[in-house]
């Protein structure tokens, strides 16, 4: 709003200098029979206030004269006041901000797309930023981008249901994408997008009953999360078992760092892939804990036995503090020997 009232206020002012320029032109041209080039010349230097042309020859031309500074000096005025306003309103600082915060989203890779940032796209984005993961959010809600610009998060304003949206929030580089949108349609078009443009993201959305999940399964989504089914089995676990929720709560990250869950890919590159977990001494080496594998041909090992061999693609779901969970990281990691 600001910027086109900015914008319609310049057209004003640069279309009054054309018909200054214009009438001095003429004005000059009869009056003192010069030339259409030599009229033009010192109708710009009057106006310009230049003051390197020679006296007019006559009153009239004269009497052109002093208008045209008058006029010169009015526009100039107005010009700077707009200016003045704008910079006050941050409308040229906010331009800059802009193409600054495009640039930004232009490089980014391996981050992760948030398509709607209501309540749910707003926790995520807190969890995100927790976790020190990149991410960009996609939302056309005034309220929305506002929330947004109030965080400083990366954004795009538009919408996931569109192409050409999604390519701008870096659909092409990003590691994920969610579906966290109000709306069902919403998220259906959204993951059938992105399915589209990229098989290999990893797709998670949220459905506000079991049929909507299982549109978005069919759409192409990996997970499919229900937010209100998910609080009341949540309300129902600390009502029934209580201290099974409060063990949970402490091993969750939001109940405090004493214990973390962490998944970690054993690569083809690693050298200790082909190994089993007593044979690695993983408890004694780290202090984390194995607690699940997802094997290669995506099935679950859920009480994985010392003699479980990790081999290349499995994905470890381990637990354990920082530190522990770390130093796993640091047994697992590609040797760049392999690579």
């Amino acid at each position: 709003m600001v910027e086109s009232f900015s914008a319609r206020r310049v057209a004003y002012a640069v279309a009054a200098l054309v018909a200054v320029l214009t009438g001095g032109t003429v004005a000059f041209h009869e009056s003192l029979d010069e030339s259409w080039m030599q009229s033009v010349y010192r109708t710009v230097v009057t106006v310009s206030l230049a003051w390197l042309d020679t006296v007019p020859r006559n009153d009239f031309a004269r009497g052109v004269s002093i208008v045209l500074v008058l006029a010169g000096l009015t526009i100039f005025a107005y010009i700077a006041t707009i200016l003045v306003e704008g910079i006050a309103r941050g409308v040229f600082t906010g331009a800059i901000a802009e193409r600054r915060r495009r640039r930004t989203i232009e490089r980014v890779k391996d981050h992760y797309i948030i398509c709607g940032y209501g309540r749910v796209g707003r926790r995520i984005a807190a969890e995100f930023r927790e976790e020190g993961v990149e991410f960009v959010v996609l939302d056309f809600s005034a309220e929305a981008l506002e929330h947004a610009r109030e965080a400083n998060v990366l954004f795009v304003d538009g919408s996931g249901t569109e192409d050409e949206d999604l390519r701008e929030a870096g659909l092409g580089r990003a590691t994920g994408l969610v579906a966290s949108s109000d709306s069902d349609s919403d998220n259906l078009y959204i993951t059938l997008s992105a399915r589209a443009a990229r098989p290999d993201l990893l797709i998670v959305a949220r459905a506000s009953d079991e049929d909507a999940a299982k549109k978005l399964r069919l759409a192409g989504a990996d997970r499919v999360v229900q937010p209100y089914s998910t609080a009341g089995k949540e309300m129902a676990k600390l009502v029934l078992r209580p201290q099974v929720a409060a063990f949970l709560d402490i091993v969750s990250t939001s109940g405090g760092p004493e214990l973390l869950f962490e998944e970690i890919e054993v690569k083809e590159t690693c050298p200790e892939a082909g190994k089993t977990i007593r044979e690695l001494r993983i408890r004694v080496e780290t202090g984390a804990m194995i607690v699940a594998l997802r094997k290669k041909d995506g099935t679950f090992d859920t009480t994985p036995t010392p003699d479980a061999k990790l081999e290349a693609g499995d994905v470890m779901i381990a637990a354990g503090t920082p530190e522990e969970l770390g130093r796993l990281e640091e047994l697992f990691a590609p040797s760049e020997a392999l690579a």
